[in-house]
């Protein structure tokens, strides 16, 4: 089992994530995770916060000589910002009592947080609440995603809509276009579009929303299972994303569209052999979005996710003070105007824990190598069952 957890306060001393589950012998970098945590800080109409921190992720157990050794991860992720903080996020009791929070913002986790938990001020609902935790994930999920390319497993994102304004997509996004772009846009003209919208948004103090797609290619047949509720793939997929901060929706391949279709217009055709290619298994389609029954079916994982705009406004929505009860304006502190650029990079973060977990679930090994011979075996039993049609590939072809 590939899991982890994290820990951590927007403005306290930094992140610390714990990862276990993953097989000895990976080679692993800081630098590689560094990557990932750079291209998340990255996109247009992110907040000031993002020039002050230099995500690194340190490793700090669990790797020796570039190679995990099987034993549990430690990632830290320090917070420059503490600095300016430190009185306010101080571990023991202030000599003098802190100032608090207590005027309400809709849209976030401040009301059912501190009604659940018992406080009379804000403060430690927001600093977990903040989407600083997702450093956290992105720096788990290259661990994953380093995992994933000793399978040839390749994931990408982009940006398809911001505020009205939609990327007109043909087949498969430019990726190097998307990752030079600001907005991670591959539509020249959309991402003109959706800089303007980011713009005028921040001069009317709002905030945006979006649609980002994300993508794994090269993903094995039958990852996930359709005996249980939670052993399938596709609601391990929507928990994941669900559970990253301002998504409010899922869907896998067509999603919605495909409820007002006929199933004639959905479902995916099975081709014959002879149109296969160099892969097992192919489909005329891939609307379905490479799941069906709860497993993977061997083509691309695509899911798209709706992002609600940024509940923290400079410009102020009517809201209520927790004390008294009274109509006051709500809470602002530093914010980002626009985050859909960097959710791409989360969701590739949380698909790669996914099909990393998945991976060690159907294929096992204690060592990466192992793994990789028990890939390898089952790729050989995917031919139609009568064992006459194909023969099994060699050791050298077994690749997707």
């Amino acid at each position: 089992m590939f899991r982890f957890l994290t820990a951590g306060e927007s403005h306290g001393k930094g992140l610390t994530v714990i990862v276990e589950g993953v097989p000895a012998g990976l080679p692993l970098t800081q630098e590689f995770i560094a990557l990932e945590l750079r291209r998340r800080q990255g996109g247009y109409g992110r907040s000031r916060r993002q020039k002050i921190e230099k995500d690194l992720g340190e490793l700090r157990s669990g790797v020796r000589h570039g190679k995990t050794i099987g034993s549990p991860i430690t990632l830290l992720l320090d917070n420059k910002d503490w600095v300016n903080w430190q009185d306010v996020m101080a571990i023991e009791e202030p000599s003098e009592p802190s100032v608090q929070i207590t005027r309400l913002r809709p849209g976030h986790a401040d009301l059912p947080g501190v009604l659940k938990y018992a406080f009379d001020d804000v403060r430690p609902i927001l600093e977990r609440a903040s989407a600083r935790e997702t450093a956290a994930r992105v720096a788990v999920g290259a661990i994953a995603r380093r995992m994933l390319e000793e399978f040839g497993v390749a994931l990408h994102s982009h940006t398809l809509a911001i505020d009205g304004v939609k990327a007109n997509i043909e087949g498969e996004p430019d990726w190097e276009a998307v990752e030079a772009s600001p907005v991670r846009c591959a539509d020249k003209d959309a991402e003109a579009k959706m800089i303007e919208a980011i713009d005028s948004a921040r001069n009317d103090g709002d905030s945006l929303g979006g649609i980002i797609e994300v993508s794994a290619t090269n993903v094995p047949i039958g990852l996930g299972s359709h005996v249980h509720w939670d052993r399938k793939i596709d609601g391990k997929i929507a928990q994941a994303f669900m559970s990253i901060n301002a998504v409010k929706g899922v869907e896998i391949g067509i999603g919605f569209s495909g409820a007002v279709l006929r199933g004639s217009q959905v479902h995916d055709v099975i081709l014959p052999i002879d149109q296969w290619g160099e892969r097992r298994w192919r489909r005329a389609t891939n609307r379905m979005g490479g799941t069906e029954g709860g497993m993977t079916n061997g083509e691309d994982l695509v899911v798209r996710i709706a992002l609600k705009p940024i509940a923290t406004l400079p410009r102020s929505l009517p809201s209520v003070d927790l004390h008294t009860g009274e109509e006051i304006p709500a809470h602002y502190e530093r914010s980002d105007v626009a985050v859909a650029p960097a959710a791409g990079v989360i969701g590739e973060a949380m698909l790669a824990i996914v099909l990393a977990d998945a991976c060690l679930e159907k294929f096992g090994g204690d060592h990466i190598d192992e793994t990789l011979r028990n890939y390898k075996a089952y790729l050989k039993t995917l031919q139609p069952r009568g064992g006459k049609a194909t023969a099994p590939p060699d050791e050298e072809t077994t690749e997707f």
